[in-house]
């Protein structure tokens, strides 16, 4: 009998691209080292679901599980996802005895960004694994007194962080006396084949513009999760390389489209993008490279941070330029993959990229090879337990 996983991610609550690709990366990872893993979600810790069709969040999840039904079932996990919607006990995809034997039987349980609550009966005799995928912010909260958070962490018997440097020298954040052991997102290198650069291909990038809450006081200072304020050290950068740039990112404010539009910046709509995954998945092939900004609290303590999402580019083949986070500690930098701190770095990054794109784009699945690939990734991390 084969070993047993149940990896609790956010993909019904959340039905987008990105978060799509992250759960299958880790299901998919799994497999291949021969686990059977079940996906599962449900709404104990957190209720509300965002629906792209309807354009709303509310306590509806029937968009959600008609999505996570599909992505998953094409990928052959159509009998190895459940989600449960706690307030009206009703379950979707595995039904609950079929929940429950699957949770017998797990050896570990993997709690994705920490947005799921094991019960005791569930955690006992398995090993729990929280993986932290908002480095410094997690860290912050916790040093910050934030009970709740603390509780929910001291239930896992491993933390796993995307901040590689966090509890090393190279970096500020506050660990504490947790044991923070570095990983990072899993690619399926077999889902991101490399296709030839089209002649019109724009560099891009997918996220959030400005998202506000989530900034954090730590000691008199304050640390911001907002790409916006990085995003405006950049105006130039069209100007200053005459390639062209296709963002797809939720810029709401007038003011701010207007700058990005007068400055030769191309805004997109990400929910529009996002809302199918394989249109998600043909963006980032159909780009010349990555060039994005990286949020405040990453960039100020080095936390080292490096996202799933400039993963997928470079192991399409795609060259990554993105904001510093001290991230070049880990991964090798200078070919396929550059690491700016100024507009002029960035400048001088794109410019090489376009001197030989054919060079830089196999430098970038190079390392997507070498250091992302989602059997040693998560073989390394099992290694651990």
């Amino acid at each position: 009998m084969r070993d047993r996983a149940i990896y609790a991610g956010y993909l019904v609550r959340c039905p987008l691209g990105g978060y799509a690709w992250q759960v299958l990366h880790y299901l998919e990872g799994l497999r291949a080292l021969g686990w059977d893993v079940v996906f599962y979600e449900d709404t104990g810790h957190a209720e509300h679901a965002f629906d792209p069709e309807r354009g709303v969040s509310d306590v509806e999840y029937g968009y959600g599980c008609r999505f996570a039904a599909d992505f998953l079932g094409r990928h052959g996990f159509g009998d190895r996802w459940v989600f449960h919607d706690v307030r009206r006990d009703t379950y979707a995809g595995l039904d609950r005895a079929a929940t429950e034997q699957a949770f017998r039987e797990a050896r570990v349980l993997i709690n994705a960004g920490g947005v799921h609550r094991f019960t005791p009966e569930r955690r006992r005799g398995k090993t729990t694994i929280y993986v932290d995928m908002d480095p410094a912010f997690t860290q912050l909260r916790l040093a910050g007194g934030d009970a709740k958070l603390a509780e929910l962490v001291r239930e896992h018997d491993r933390l796993f962080t995307f901040g590689e440097n966090i509890g090393t020298p190279r970096c500020t954040v506050p660990s504490g006396l947790l044991d923070w052991r570095p990983t990072r997102q899993p690619i399926a290198l077999e889902h991101w084949t490399v296709a030839p650069v089209p002649d019109d291909a724009a560099f891009t990038t997918i996220g959030r513009w400005d998202s506000g809450g989530r900034d954090v006081e730590l000691d008199g200072q304050l640390y911001t999760w907002r790409k916006r304020t990085e995003w405006q050290n950049l105006m130039e950068l069209p100007a200053r390389t005459g390639a062209r740039f296709d963002i797809a990112m939720d810029v709401h404010d007038p003011l701010d489209r207007a700058l990005l539009l007068e400055n030769g910046w191309h805004v997109r709509d990400p929910i529009a993008l996002s809302a199918d995954p394989d249109a998600y998945r043909a963006f980032i092939r159909g780009s010349a490279g990555e060039v994005t900004t990286a949020k405040d609290v990453n960039v100020r303590l080095r936390s080292g941070w490096f996202s799933d999402r400039s993963a997928c580019y470079l192991a399409s083949g795609r060259p990554v330029v993105v904001q510093d986070t001290a991230f070049d500690s880990v991964l090798p930098t200078g070919e396929g993959l550059f690491a700016f701190r100024t507009l002029d770095e960035a400048v001088a990054a794109v410019g090489a990229i376009r001197t030989d794109p054919v060079r830089h784009g196999r430098a970038a699945r190079a390392i997507a090879e070498r250091f992302f690939a989602a059997p040693d990734v998560l073989r390394e991390l099992l290694a651990q337990l």
